[in-house]
């Protein structure tokens, strides 16, 4: 007999569902709140309360349970799950999710509604401090960025004076080369030609 086992497949084959169940648990552990169809929601919640009673026994068969559950790759989720979210509802013995009615869908006509805890776990304070943090640590490199444009600018002013002093006195010593090796006028071959054609200066002296 099958009495009281009536439920809500959702139109979804076996493995379908359990994928869905998983992803929508996992980003209401991240999260704290998601937005999904009225159906879905539902589901959701009665699943996330069954992790939720195994996570507060805290055992390592419950640690190995709710990995199975969740699948393979959820240990960090697990170990939130057991850590932060669990102890928030010690005192309670069931109802740790809410299903609250959103609104329809305009593209479908879905029932929209949200999922998410009946108390609020602390977890965006971490988020803040993050942010915070991240918005004082680029203060310290605009310092870095002014100094380097600075020592760049240096050197290359320093370096066309002197490359330019140095060919100014290249130029100088060739002109002084040109001039001390100016060619003179007669030497031992202008004195040949005048002896063979009898110019010879030395003669008439």
């Amino acid at each position: 007999m099958r009495h009281l086992r009536k439920k809500r497949r959702l139109g979804l084959v076996f493995e379908h569902r359990r994928s869905l169940l998983r992803n929508l648990a996992k980003a209401l552990l991240k999260n704290q709140q998601i937005i999904t169809t009225h159906g879905r929601a539902k589901e959701a919640s009665r699943f996330v309360d069954q992790l939720i009673t195994t996570a507060k026994k805290k055992s390592l068969h419950a640690r190995r349970t709710l990995i199975s559950d969740l699948g393979s790759g959820s240990e960090l989720i697990v170990k939130r799950l057991i850590e932060t979210v669990a102890p928030k509802f010690e005192d309670r013995k069931g109802g740790y999710t809410r299903v609250i009615r959103y609104k329809t869908r305009p593209g479908d006509g879905a029932t929209l509604a949200v999922l998410e805890f009946t108390t609020i776990i602390e977890a965006k304070k971490e988020k803040k401090a993050k942010k915070e943090k991240a918005k004082g640590k680029p203060a310290e490199p605009k310092k870095e960025i002014t100094k380097k444009p600075e020592k760049e600018k240096e050197t290359p002013k320093a370096e066309p004076k002197e490359s330019a002093k140095k060919e100014k006195e290249a130029k100088d010593t060739k002109k002084e080369d040109v001039k001390a090796e100016a060619p003179k006028k007669g030497g031992f071959l202008g004195a040949l030609r005048n002896f063979l054609k009898g110019d010879d200066n030395s003669g008439k002296k």
